[in-house]
């Protein structure tokens, strides 16, 4: 992956490169309905396609595992949290502090299912371009009344579009912070203000800078739309995963 970031979109030719957006959508809805009732063996299987699926697409889940770091803290602490407060035998206890083999249980199950989610919208963002994912949006919501389909899709494109620049900021952020021995801070509130505040001054500065240049370029709603083409392998992929969620979820 160009420049180690895996929340922008790559090009390539893989199965996900060429596959239908809206198929690509529908697929990763089932995949979330099915994580809610995955068994170890499903998971294991899920685990297991999904890391095909990032080799076969030029992913490497070490550049993965970088980008994530900051929710895999996030996945830490929601395991904790599980192993404290789910009732059952006690395996640890200190100090009021009850850790149970049916909370560790729970909390791997918990965590394995946040990880899988987001490692399939990496797969999604990576694979998937933003112009294509409006028209995708656009799609989904024109039969829908009273929804503003144009305007949301608008909205989700530049949310995929400022994923990518909000790493890329944290990292100058970062980086200008080392070089000034920021990083030797002992207090974790004070290195997580630093960090925050230029961050979203960043993001505020470069919203404002792309709302200026497409009002200053008359950009309307009211546009010729990119024409989705489907690859022929839509068919088979769909019906494979209504196959595969039903068999976890009966």
């Amino acid at each position: 992956m160009d420049n180690g970031n895996a929340f922008a979109h790559h090009a390539g030719s893989s199965l996900l490169h060429e596959l239908d957006v809206r198929c690509k959508l529908i697929c990763i809805s089932l995949m979330s309905l099915s994580l809610l009732k995955a068994t170890i063996p499903a998971l294991s299987g899920i685990s297991l396609l999904l890391f095909m699926l990032m080799i076969h697409s030029g992913i490497h889940p070490w550049e993965v595992v970088k980008n994530l770091k900051y929710f895999l803290v996030l996945l830490v602490l929601i395991f904790i949290s599980r192993t404290m407060t789910t009732g059952g035998e006690a395996m640890v206890t200190f100090m009021e502090i009850t850790i149970t083999k049916e909370g560790i249980f729970a909390g791997t199950m918990v965590v394995w299912r946040f990880f899988l989610v987001m490692i399939s919208g990496i797969l999604f963002t990576v694979t998937t371009r933003p112009s294509h994912v409006k028209v995708a949006v656009q799609w989904f919501l024109a039969p829908i009344p009273f929804i503003p389909e144009k305007r949301a899709g608008v909205m989700v494109s530049l949310f995929l579009r400022f994923l990518p620049l909000m790493v890329q900021k944290s990292r100058q952020v970062a980086m200008a912070q080392k070089s000034r021995c920021g990083h030797l801070e002992k207090n974790p509130v004070k290195r997580v203000k630093h960090l925050a505040l230029p961050l979203l001054k960043n993001m505020v500065q470069s919203a404002d800078g792309l709302a200026l240049g497409m009002t200053c370029r008359g950009y309307t709603e009211d546009r010729t739309e990119l024409a989705l083409e489907p690859s022929g392998r839509e068919i088979p992929v769909m019906i494979f995963s209504v196959f595969m969620s039903a068999l976890i979820l009966i």
